[in-house]
């Protein structure tokens, strides 16, 4: 076989195969006459040359970084450079795969078991309508940054042409011993092979009135029509939960122009991501732009008749609303596999391979639970569809964990990084801390080695720390650092 003409989109990298152009770009939009010829070698390397947006971990391929990254909008500053194992082509008695679940570990899960293996049989199937779809752009879409267009991880033609089938519809049951999969209303897929990808759900707590009209949850396309929906008709918008979600939902709805308050029950925002200091500046920052925030507090009931009018918070006082997002976290979605006697604790518990208790079945993303850790990341879902895909279809990758990190724009205006343990848990830990005008940094190392950081204002560094701690590199071995920031050395 020579090799296969594909084409690059030059705005934002996307890589279509076929003999034409698409009619669009379905990542950024743009037409046919913004992509290029891009040759693709049947013999791959084994690693390919790529680049990691640092915002949103979206992983683009090719020699540079696109001028700008198609999910979080992030410029190409913030890319660095990524090389990730391609995939080798398997030999393997597996003939039919099915995949459960459409988000990115999915859909990940599915080009890679195809990378490893040209003739398997792959259904994927979604419980949602339309394409698989990028769910990190659900709050771009909110806010008007993105339209619909630009949401789906892969057109229509792609699926065709990777010979990937799609398949619409809500998965009933598994039967292990038939190896087949039960769709409501729909067919039965058989399988030799099953990965489960089907992620989480969004947690409502027990609030009194979370059932009116005008309360919504956060995690669908169809979350986010209904959300602007009512916004379209709503002035005064209460977020209840302070987390990477709810400031992300909280700013896009700021963005429409409407009145939003911030209802966190722990006493500061990003209580996973932040220091109390860096919080604060983050408060006081979400104050300025017109965003108020009520930490400390909890949620005693949502008012109204048919449809929301106010929030109650513990205490008495009452806040008016038309519009009411709860975004209290996420659940794994793992009921079928506890239906199915897989093994499950917070999670399906997975080994390294990411196969389950069932030596058939596979699990990535937000339901995969891998050494006692749930992630519900991002980048980590991509990075387990790439491990269960191929092993799924006879491959032997591992995956052997990632570290905690989180690195985001707050209302495109303020950089935020967090990454591993920056909370001291005994007096065996060091702290740094420096902060001046807009700008927070907190330093922890143990054992003389950096285990943690919390970075505000400015993320210069971000990377050379997350390298340091992923590597466990010693403070010793690197002087630069340590010149700038001496205490950290300190007895």
């Amino acid at each position: 076989m020579g090799e296969t003409t594909s084409w690059k989109c030059d705005v934002c990298g996307y890589i279509h195969q076929g003999d034409l152009p698409p009619g669009s770009c379905p990542i950024c939009g743009v037409g046919p006459d913004m992509f290029s010829p891009f040759s693709i070698a049947p013999a791959k390397p084994q690693t390919s040359k790529a680049w990691r947006c640092t915002i949103c971990d979206y992983i683009h391929e090719g020699d540079s970084p696109p001028e700008r990254c198609p999910l979080c909008g992030a410029g190409s500053d913030m890319f660095e450079p990524y090389e990730r194992e391609v995939v080798a082509a398997v030999q393997s008695d597996v003939r039919r795969l099915v995949i459960v679940g459409a988000g990115i570990a999915g859909v990940t899960a599915a080009e890679n078991a195809r990378s490893s293996s040209p003739e398997v049989g792959i259904q994927l199937v979604s419980s949602e309508p339309g394409l698989p779809y990028y769910r990190l752009n659900l709050t771009r879409l909110l806010a008007g940054e993105v339209g619909e267009q630009s949401m789906a991880i892969h057109d229509r033609l792609w699926y065709s042409e990777a010979n990937i089938e799609l398949v619409q519809g809500q998965v009933l049951t598994i039967d292990r011993e038939e190896k087949s999969v039960k769709l409501l209303n729909g067919p039965t897929l058989s399988y030799d092979r099953l990965v489960l990808a089907s992620g989480s759900h969004a947690f409502v707590p027990p609030i009194p009135g979370s059932e009116k009209g005008g309360v919504h949850t956060l995690r669908t396309l169809d979350d986010t029509r209904d959300i602007l929906k009512c916004a379209a008709a709503s002035r005064r918008c209460v977020v209840i939960g302070g987390g990477l979600l709810g400031l992300e939902t909280a700013g896009a709805l700021h963005r429409q122009g409407m009145d939003v308050v911030i209802v966190e029950r722990f006493g500061r925002l990003l209580p996973r991501q932040l220091a109390e200091p860096a919080a604060e500046m983050l408060r006081s920052h979400l104050e300025g732009l017109g965003i108020a925030v009520r930490a400390g507090v909890n949620t005693e009931a949502i008012l109204g008749g048919d449809t929301v009018q106010a929030v109650r918070l513990v205490g008495g006082d009452e806040l008016a609303a038309d519009l009411v997002v709860i975004s209290a976290g996420v659940r794994p979605n793992s009921y079928l596999a506890r239906q199915a006697k897989i093994e499950v604790d917070r999670g399906v518990l997975v080994d390294d391979r990411l196969a389950t208790s069932d030596p058939d079945i596979f699990a990535a993303g937000d339901l995969a639970e891998h050494r006692g850790i749930v992630y519900g990341i991002w980048p980590t879902a991509y990075a387990q569809g790439v491990v269960a895909g191929a092993n799924a279809v006879g491959g032997a990758m591992s995956f052997e964990g990632l570290p905690f990190s989180n690195r985001l724009k707050v209302l495109d205006d303020v950089d935020v990084y967090s990454v591993g343990q920056f909370e001291p848990t005994d007096g065996s830990y060091r702290v740094v801390e420096r902060q001046a005008k807009g700008t927070y940094i907190r330093l922890v190392c143990h054992d003389g080695k950096l285990v943690g950081a919390n970075l505000y204002g400015d993320t210069t560094m971000a990377n050379m720390v997350a390298e340091a701690i992923e590597k466990g590199t010693s403070l010793g071995a690197m002087p630069h650092f340590t010149e700038k920031y001496p205490e950290l050395l300190q007895q």
